[in-house]
Order: C-alpha cells, then sequence, then structure tokens
C-alpha cells in the first residue's frame, strides 16, 4: 500500500521528532517497518543529524548500526559531526569519527567547527 503525500509528510514528522527526543526504540520500530535510516526532514537533515545534534547516544548508534550515512549533508551543507562538535557531544563526535565521518566535509568543516568551539577531534 503506498502512501499520500500527507501520510508521507506525517510519517517524515514523527520520526523526525523520534530522532529529536530520543526515542531510540520507537524510532526502530519505524525503521524495522521501512523507514528510510537516511530519511531528511524539509531542511534537509537526516535522523543521524537531529539524533547527533540533540545528544543522544544510543539513537545515533542504533542508526549508524543500521547503516545511516554519516557524512549525509543538511541543505545548509553542515554535516551531523559539525552539529555534535557544535553542542560538545564528545561520544558522538568520537563514534562518527569510527563510523567513517570526513572531517573536511561540509561548512564548516569539521576540523573547523572543532577550532572555533575549541574541542579535540
Amino acid at each position: 500500500m503506498r502512501l499520500s503525500d500527507e501520510q508521507q509528510r506525517n510519517l517524515r514528522i514523527i520520526v523526525m521528532d523520534l530522532a529529536r527526543a530520543g526515542s531510540t526504540g520507537e524510532l526502530a520500530e519505524f525503521l524495522d517497518h521501512g523507514v528510510a535510516v537516511d530519511e531528511q526532514d524539509e531542511l534537509g537533515n537526516s535522523l543521524l543529524m537531529l539524533a547527533s545534534y540533540h545528544g543522544h547516544v544510543e539513537t545515533v548508534e542504533m542508526l549508524l548500526c543500521r547503516g545511516a550515512d554519516p557524512n549525509r549533508l543538511n541543505s545548509r551543507n553542515q554535516a551531523p559531526i559539525a552539529g555534535a562538535l557544535f553542542k560538545g557531544e564528545r561520544e558522538i563526535v568520537a563514534r562518527l569519527k569510527e563510523a567513517g565521518a570526513d572531517l573536511d566535509l561540509g561548512t564548516p568543516t569539521a576540523r573547523q567547527a572543532a577550532e572555533a568551539f575549541q574541542q579535540v577531534l
């Protein structure tokens, strides 16, 4: 069964809110039922970007284990690792690096963000 445009929009809002809130189990259920692990909102923020920015380590780990792209940029050319650096989320930064986050991708790059916010990469 194909979802209508409105249903797809509502589903996207729900899963983005779950990522933002760190509702790992509920989000995993949606992924189990076919939501794309790299789903993006209207601003291009992926589930991983939102979970990273809001400091939800468990959700970030679950998304990465399911194949989320640590280098997916949003519409402002920002990468999840730069958002995590901005928020001082060291554990998430480390996990994104382990998952292959490109430290020279996006604007600002992770290296630039680390320098600007006096964080260690």
